[in-house]
């Protein structure tokens, strides 16, 4: 698959990219996404999904939402999340599936 080129980006650009990339870093944050990709949750759905602690979960979930990544919504006492920016889960899956290959063609060679 050849690969569309989009010319040089300025540093800032780079800066912001750089940014989105450090917000998917923390392997907490991709499970919670993870999570959202069957749709919207509660913070009490995705702390119990996840594994983790409400502040804890809250905690990543408000970065998610700074970066523009997922969406809040409230009612009454609950918080829902779910996916605002639908390329960040494409992006998850070019970078599984590229790891998957890589990972077969490495098992090959031992087997």
């Amino acid at each position: 698959m050849a690969r569309k080129k989009n010319g040089k980006k300025s540093s800032e650009a780079l800066a912001l990219v750089a940014a989105r990339f450090k917000i998917l870093s923390e392997p907490l944050r991709l499970q919670i996404l993870q999570e959202l990709e069957a749709g919207e949750q509660s913070v009490g759905a995705l702390t119990a999904a996840v594994g983790a602690t409400q502040p804890n979960v809250s905690k990543h979930l408000k970065m998610l939402q700074d970066a523009g990544i997922v969406a809040r919504k409230q009612e009454g006492n609950t918080a829902y999340y779910s996916i605002a920016d639908e390329s960040v889960l494409a992006m998850c899956d070019l970078v599984c599936g590229n790891l998957k290959e890589k990972f077969s063609e490495r098992s090959a060679m031992f087997g």
